[in-house]
């Protein structure tokens, strides 16, 4: 049985629908530590709408804070322990993607996934293997899991924007050729990459800035 998301919300500016960005957020964090990005983006994506759910568990790395599935080396959890802790939190972040469809009566081409840190792997894990291709993904800051498994699993293949800053000493650089290796090892047409430079484990404007173009041409503005 599926867990069902608490997600905070913003509106479009114009007052008409055409499309929707789910905000997938880091590990320890919260949907809110993300759902402010939608003032400076909605400002030129007017008739998009903003979600940012919470993860579906609460977090023992921060009290305060949820995380999509355990990570080993931060609380001691156990690999097996992590992998069904994805399974499980796929099973949720597709039936929230789900619901979202149909209550918003928005087609998978009308949507788009921003995870940032650990909202990043659930975005490349569970978009691929969905039905239909999502009008991509903004991914930073993450890495890809399970990269080996990708060919044989992926059901469809939205186009990948892999944004990471040059200085993050939470999820090294590197993870950003080897998500895109991956990806176009397993048949991606469309992935593109942009290196924030002086940045740690953060969003800067300037990728901020390539989000932006990005989701402004795949959502049809």
């Amino acid at each position: 049985m599926t867990r069902a998301l608490t997600a905070g919300r913003r509106d479009p500016i114009s007052g008409e629908m055409r499309s929707a960005v789910i905000f997938l957020h880091g590990y320890g964090a919260n949907g809110a530590d993300l759902l402010g990005l939608a003032d400076p983006l909605g400002e030129h994506m007017p008739d998009t709408l903003f979600l940012a759910p919470d993860a579906p568990e609460a977090c023992a790395g921060a009290p305060f804070g949820f995380q999509w599935f355990p990570i080993p080396w931060i609380d001691g959890s156990s690999e097996e322990e992590a992998e069904a802790g994805l399974r499980r939190a796929a099973e949720d972040l597709n039936a929230f993607l789900d619901g979202v469809m149909v209550d918003e009566d928005l087609l998978p081409e009308q949507v788009m996934l921003f995870g940032f840190s650990q909202g990043t792997m659930m975005s490349l894990h569970v978009a691929p293997r969905r039905e239909d291709p999502v009008a991509g993904i903004c991914a930073f800051s993450g890495r890809l899991l399970q990269p080996e498994l990708l060919a044989d699993e992926a059901t469809c293949r939205p186009p990948v924007l892999l944004v990471h800053g040059d200085q993050d000493d939470v999820v090294p650089v590197q993870s950003l050729p080897e998500a895109a290796e991956a990806l176009q090892g397993a048949g991606w047409e469309e992935v593109y990459a942009h290196v924030m430079k002086g940045t740690a484990h953060g969003i800067a404007p300037d990728g901020l800035s390539v989000a932006l173009a990005f989701m402004r041409d795949r959502l049809g503005y």
